[in-house]
């Protein structure tokens, strides 16, 4: 049974994952990589290889599906199977860039709670009493995160390159997971990655926005168990 390697979000960690690591670390082993301490998402990728298992399963959300997109580039041997989550193929329009510079720019000068609510509004979480809730448990790991880590991951996703050649490639059992209520990475962006990867499933998840695995903890589980028992 191969290991399980999850990717977090912009400005989360392992919490992120927390539900579904409780439950499937029970039946394999699990590991969370570490995006923290780069500006680009090649070292990101490096340092995930670097301290991934030989052969593994590999679960990314949002950046860490970028990230994913690129250790499958750079080691499709080494991954066995793919999921990607909340998560974008296409490069940064040179409008997006600019906006990230502005936010880089306000998070360095002390308002980096301002800027993550802003980043990660509760309008892209799906409606419901849990929603505000989850929203500050974001900005609790950006905080502890810090605003030098924001900037990092800001500079990430404005170099990021597009990697709608590599999920052409790829030939290992994929997963592509969105939430209905996500306006970040809106349902029809995992529309068009499905189509690009051979055989890819896609799971629409009614009661989730762009946090899925916290927003229906649940519903995500059992994707990811039909996607590693395929």
């Amino acid at each position: 049974m191969d290991p399980l390697v999850f990717l977090p979000g912009m400005m989360c960690d392992a919490r992120l994952f927390a539900p579904q690591i409780e439950a499937l670390s029970r039946e394999r082993a699990v590991q969370v990589g570490c995006l923290a301490g780069h500006d680009s998402v090649r070292a990101m990728a490096e340092a995930v290889l670097e301290a991934a298992p030989e052969r593994f399963a590999l679960a990314g959300l949002s950046l860490g599906g970028i990230v994913a997109m690129e250790v499958i580039r750079k080691a499709p041997a080494r991954v066995t199977r793919l999921a990607l989550m909340a998560t974008d193929p296409l490069t940064d329009t040179p409008d997006m860039a600019a906006g990230r510079e502005v936010l880089i720019a306000r998070a360095r000068g002390g308002r980096l709670e301002e800027v993550l609510r802003e980043f990660l509004p509760a309008q892209t979480l799906a409606p419901g009493p849990g929603r505000a809730g989850i929203q500050d448990g974001f900005v609790r790991m950006g905080l502890e995160a810090g605003a030098d880590q924001f900037g990092d991951q800001m500079r990430a996703l404005q170099r990021r390159p597009d990697q709608q050649g590599t999920l052409r490639r790829v030939q290992v059992p994929t997963l592509v997971m969105g939430g209905a209520h996500d306006r970040m990475c809106p349902p029809r962006r995992h529309e068009f990655m499905a189509q690009l990867i051979p055989g890819a499933r896609l799971e629409i998840l009614e009661d989730a926005g762009h946090l899925l695995t916290q927003e229906a903890p649940g519903a995500s589980l059992e994707a990811f168990r039909a996607w590693l028992s395929a």
